[in-house]
């Protein structure tokens, strides 16, 4: 099994601490994929059931509004996108566009089907660990939120507390 593949899908916060024959079987059942610059791994809307780990170049994260695409963040080799298809199947939330020659491996919700027949321990590792991710996620989110309505917001007269 390719050794350089199998530490990269170890070094991502999914991955990290399942066993080497999990992660074999994950690489086996993996897709490799090869997506031109310019070009979509997926696009926003459209219905997820798997995710990726970027193993080349640099892909970016755009939502659109008004009809234009806004880019939320860039994404490199070894980060991992589209995660959240593996918990709810429903349309990606985002679009990765490749911005170089990128190339992949896509993991499938039927691969971590076929995981969890033959390790479940490592399934129900992933998916603690799919969970976390999903949450710190959540959790930038909400903190940018914040503060984005922190600085349009005028302080509120009555919410200060005085320090004594």
């Amino acid at each position: 099994m390719d050794d350089r593949r199998r530490e990269m899908l170890r070094g991502t916060p999914l991955f990290g601490a399942i066993s080497d024959a999990a992660l074999d079987l994950l690489l086996s059942l993996g897709k490799p994929v090869s997506v031109a610059e310019g070009e979509h791994f997926f696009r926003e809307g459209e219905r997820g059931s798997s995710a990726f780990l970027l193993e080349t170049g640099r892909v970016a994260v755009t939502r659109r509004f008004q009809d234009r695409d806004h880019l939320l963040r860039e994404l490199a080799a070894g980060d991992f996108f589209g995660e959240v298809a593996l918990l709810d199947f429903g349309p990606r939330s985002a679009s990765i566009r490749a911005l170089e020659p990128c190339s992949g491996l896509e993991i499938s919700a039927r691969a971590l089907r076929q995981l969890s027949e033959t390790h479940l321990k490592d399934f129900a590792l992933v998916y603690m660990n799919l969970g976390r991710e999903v949450s710190r996620r959540l959790r930038k989110a909400d903190e940018r939120l914040f503060q984005a309505l922190l600085d349009k917001a005028p302080a509120a007269k009555g919410w200060e507390r005085e320090t004594s």
